[in-house]
C-alpha cells in the first residue's frame, strides 16, 4: 500500500540521521508539497538534521524515494471538512490518504484521531521501528537506542521507551 508521510515521523528519523531505516522499512513514501514546505521552513529555522534532505526527494533527485505529491481539487475541497487545529501538512496528508486509499505515517495525535474517523490505515515512528525489527533490518537493542535518541534529540514524546513490549 502506498503511504503518505507527515513531518513528525520524517523529523524523528532525520534527527537521528537514520532516514535509511525509514526508507528500508517502508520503501517509497509520498510527501505532500505542504509537508515539504514545512521541512524547508525547518531548515531555515536552523534544524540542521533536515540539511541534505533534497537528495531523498523525487523529482529533486533521481534516487529520491520521498515522492512529492500535490493535492487534487477534490482533496483541497475535502480540507474544509477537517478540524482547524490540524496543520496544513497534516491536513494534506489526511486528504490525500482518504481520497487515494493510501496509508498515513504520523505521530500527531489529532491527525491520527482524524485518520481513525476516516478509516485510514495509520502508523508512526514506533510502528516503523517495530516493522524494522520484525523484518530483521534492526536488532531490538539498536531500535531501542534509536528510540532513546529520538526522545533526547528530536524531543519525541512517547510513553513507550522499550520496544520489546511490541515485538
Amino acid at each position: 500500500m502506498k503511504q503518505v508521510i507527515n513531518s513528525t515521523v520524517l523529523s524523528n528519523f532525520a534527527a537521528v540521521a537514520r532516514l535509511d531505516v525509514l526508507h528500508d522499512t517502508t520503501g517509497q513514501l509520498y510527501l505532500p508539497t505542504d509537508v515539504y514546505d514545512e521541512v524547508i521552513d525547518g531548515q531555515l529555522a536552523g534544524y540542521a538534521f533536515y540539511d541534505g534532505i533534497e537528495q531523498h526527494v523525487s523529482p529533486l533527485s533521481e534516487q529520491g524515494w520521498l515522492h512529492l505529491v500535490t493535492l487534487t481539487d477534490d482533496e483541497l475541497r475535502l480540507m474544509s471538512d477537517l478540524p482547524e487545529q490540524l496543520h496544513r501538512g497534516e491536513a494534506a496528508c489526511l486528504c490525500i490518504a482518504r481520497q487515494r486509499g493510501w496509508g498515513f505515517l504520523s505521530d500527531d495525535r489529532a491527525a491520527r484521531r482524524q485518520a481513525e474517523k476516516w478509516h485510514i490505515p495509520t502508523s508512526g515512528t514506533i510502528g516503523v521501528l517495530v516493522a524494522a525489527i520484525r523484518a530483521d533490518r534492526l536488532a531490538l537493542t539498536e531500535a531501542n537506542k534509536l528510540l532513546h535518541s529520538m526522545i533526547a534529540t528530536a524531543n519525541y514524546r512517547t510513553p513507550l521507551t522499550d520496544l520489546s513490549l511490541l515485538v
